[in-house]
């Protein structure tokens, strides 16, 4: 007899780490599989980073550590936001845990009831609509499309408010798209906010420095909303520190404490050498952060040229993060002669088990018909897996 609860069934699995397992189940049988199924940098973690982790090693950081993590951590994030996005979350504010995943879902639980509107731009990151169904709110979700370089307007937001609505969860640049709003765009949709004074504003900035139009902007920023912004940001990204699990979120002091309540009952604090390292990463020079950012840019170009040479497959341009989520709305009903592609997911696996590269089904990220590829790779596996797909997606008819 089994007793899962009710809730657990209701939660869908991560697709993007179903389609990792996948993929590394075919690896070990031998398969030589090209794996753009998973968000994570490439590179190594930066050595001045590794050298701060040694260091706490030897100097003992090995206790408990604060719920909200170590002060002088909470310190080199409050300069850096100061410092980098000219915003102004006192140490108090910010609480760090086991990954910005940890942080949000944290931060949702904290602040939603059974019943509160969540409104969710799509495509959107898989575990979003899963954290506010953990929390038992309702997901409202805004759908954009390749057509509006897959960002939400002013009037779609204003049209999708109502009395319930709690929360609004904003991602730029955007896992699974690439895309980055303007300054201009986040002020519009800010004013919008501005209006609605019971509106948390859940920012996901987390790709912040893997950004390739030469500006970033906080959604904290903005001070008609300042009061009421959530920052979500950590290293793993910027820092190719993936593994480490740092992430924080800087809050309004109310929510920061109902949020450090939360954590302190069910994982309490952070790594004490992982946080160690990350005050490096944050205290540190900065020269990696853009070395990664300019691999990223070439890769991006390389895996946009590569696209648009493959017949029917439809993209856009990302600004950011590392990831193209093109459309394959051509490909399906089409068949290779031994099987019918009718939805994204099917061609996602098509491509996993034909052409042997791993990619996330888009209807994962609440848009069927597109399907998401991370560029986190080496040049010579882009340019192989692009081989490969255009080959496959080529025998459909």
């Amino acid at each position: 007899m089994t007793h899962v609860s009710d809730l657990i069934q209701s939660l869908s699995p991560s697709a993007t780490l179903a389609m990792s397992q996948k993929s590394n189940e075919l690896k070990a049988q031998g398969v030589d599989v090209i794996n753009l199924s998973v968000g994570e940098p490439d590179f190594n973690t930066p050595d001045h980073i590794k050298e701060a982790a040694h260091r706490a090693i030897d100097e003992n950081y090995s206790l408990y550590t604060p719920v909200p993590g170590y002060m002088s951590l909470r310190q080199a994030i409050s300069r850096k936001l100061r410092e980098e996005n000219g915003v102004d979350y006192a140490p108090e504010q910010i609480v760090v845990g086991n990954g910005a995943k940890q942080e949000l879902c944290n931060v949702i639980l904290a602040s939603i009831n059974p019943g509160d509107e969540v409104i969710i731009p799509t495509p959107a990151w898989v575990s979003y609509v899963e954290m506010v169904k953990l929390a038992r709110g309702t997901n409202v979700l805004v759908p954009t499309t390749l057509e509006d370089d897959f960002k939400i307007t002013p009037e779609r937001l204003e049209a999708a408010i109502t009395p319930r609505t709690r929360m609004v969860l904003l991602c730029s640049p955007s896992n699974p798209t690439g895309s980055v709003y303007t300054h201009d765009e986040l002020e519009a949709i800010a004013n919008v906010l501005a209006r609605y004074p019971e509106i948390i504003v859940l920012s996901d900035e987390i790709y912040e420095h893997i950004n390739f139009t030469g500006e970033f902007t906080s959604m904290a920023s903005f001070p008609q909303i300042a009061d009421r912004v959530v920052v979500i940001n950590g290293v793993s990204k910027a820092y190719a520190m993936t593994g480490w699990r740092i992430g924080y979120c800087a809050a309004p002091l109310w929510l920061a404490k109902a949020v450090t309540k939360l954590q302190g009952q069910y994982t309490s604090g952070s790594s004490s050498i992982a946080q160690k390292a990350a005050e490096a990463a944050y205290n540190g020079p900065q020269d990696c952060v853009r070395e990664m950012n300019e691999a990223f840019l070439r890769r991006r170009d390389l895996v946009v040229e590569m696209a648009r040479q493959i017949p029917g497959l439809e993209c856009n341009v990302p600004q950011g993060a590392f990831y193209l989520f093109p459309r394959v709305t051509n490909f399906l009903g089409k068949s290779d002669g031994e099987r019918t592609i009718n939805t994204s997911g099917e061609l996602a696996l098509y491509l996993l088990e034909k052409a042997h590269v791993a990619t996330v089904d888009g209807a994962a990220f609440c848009l069927d018909g597109y399907i998401r590829l991370s560029y986190a790779n080496s040049d010579e596996n882009l340019r192989e897996a692009m081989r490969r797909i255009g080959k496959a997606l080529g025998e459909l008819h």
